[in-house]
């Protein structure tokens, strides 16, 4: 009985092949399928613990790029294994070689892939102001220029396993770039914008800045556009072109603002008054602690008043301190011209008439006679 179950495996064929080496193929593949995930397993768990534990940032590295294996390869891979035990023709062993090349590469590339991610994350969180990863202009750039030229080059190596000439196919494709290129020219323009941005840093994420007309803070720097968040509450979304083609003001980056105003004072004013203005404003601003005088000049002899021009350092960049250092400079100025008796000049121009025309009389209306008269 055994030997004629052995026999009938041993004598009927399948596509040319025993069943007998079927079947043994089949048992090596799930063998082989149920040891390689078994020992990925084990090796992920073994990895993440450690990397749990805090024993490293390669740790944790190794645990994200293990967890990017793929069954389906791993499927393939242990179905290659199982055919590689037939009694194939010589001409499919050189297809299953191949097929092994394939799956190879693509499992590489996964791994590949995941931990240039890990590793584009980690350079750009550490050399980020605030200590966290954010999606930059360059970060963004850097990491789909790295996938992109990754499987670029897993896609030819198994072209050229495969037997394509990809000698043809590259110049083929660098003729299609150049017609994309020229397609596409304003929005490569717009790349190679947020690229300058990245690089050269007039502004980031969170700075306030004013291009032209335009006011707010940078939400975001993508690829095409930034988005700017306005005073008034909308996003604001401007190309990168036309943010590199203006001029940029980034008051984040502002660390004392220098301020300079006016005030004029009315003619009736001596010259004891004027000496004494000049110093009691020069006094007023030494005692903010949050400014540095500059100077207080009276500056020139307008049309209708004497002007004053002042100029001090406030010595934070916050908008709101600075309206506050003005604001009691203004009210401090007020009281010491009350003080002196001088008196805060507004537009104003004197007419002097050399003569005026002799006034006419007017025509004296003659008198109608009444009816009684003509009666």
């Amino acid at each position: 009985m055994t030997e004629d179950f052995i026999g009938f495996f041993t004598t009927h064929t399948l596509l040319g092949i025993s069943l007998a080496n079927w079947v043994l193929a089949l048992l090596a593949a799930t063998l082989s399928y149920l040891l390689t995930t078994t020992a990925i397993r084990f090796v992920f768990r073994k990895v993440q613990a450690r990397a749990t534990a805090g024993n490293g940032h390669l740790t944790y590295m190794a645990s994200e790029v293990l967890a990017a294996t793929s069954t389906t390869l791993l499927l393939l891979a242990s179905i290659l294994v199982g055919i590689g035990l037939l009694d194939l023709p010589e001409r499919w062993l050189g297809r299953v070689s191949s097929l092994w090349f394939v799956v190879a590469a693509l499992q590489v590339g996964l791994w590949t892939n995941r931990a240039l991610a890990l590793g584009l994350h980690r350079y750009f969180s550490r050399h980020n102001a605030t200590g966290s990863f954010q999606a930059s202009a360059l970060a963004t750039l850097s990491l789909w220029g790295v996938k992109v030229l990754l499987w670029a080059v897993i896609l030819l190596a198994m072209l050229s396993n495969l037997g394509v000439n990809i000698t043809a196919f590259v110049a083929s494709l660098g003729v299609g770039g150049i017609a994309v290129a020229l397609a596409v020219q304003n929005i490569l323009g717009d790349v190679f914008a947020s690229l300058s941005i990245a690089v050269d840093k007039p502004f980031e994420v969170g700075d306030f800045i004013v291009v032209g007309t335009l006011a707010g803070t940078v939400e975001h720097v993508g690829l095409k556009t930034t988005r700017i968040r306005s005073l008034g509450g909308e996003q604001i979304v401007m190309a990168n072109a036309d943010m590199i083609g203006s001029t940029i003001q980034n008051y984040k980056r502002l660390q004392e603002r220098r301020v300079v105003f006016e005030f004029r004072l009315t003619y009736e004013c001596t010259s004891e008054q004027i000496r004494q203005i000049t110093q009691r404003v020069e006094s007023i601003i030494k005692n903010e602690k949050q400014a540095r005088f500059d100077r207080c000049h009276f500056r020139s002899f307008g049309e209708s008043a004497l002007e004053f021009e002042t100029v001090y350092i406030v010595l934070d960049a916050s908008y709101n301190v600075y309206m506050d250092v003005q604001q009691r400079i203004n009210l401090a100025i007020m009281e010491a011209v009350a003080e002196l008796d001088a008196t805060f000049a507004f537009p104003a121009r004197t007419v002097h008439v050399a003569s005026l025309p002799e006034p006419t009389a007017p025509p004296a209306r003659t008198q109608q006679p009444s009816r009684a008269q003509h009666a």
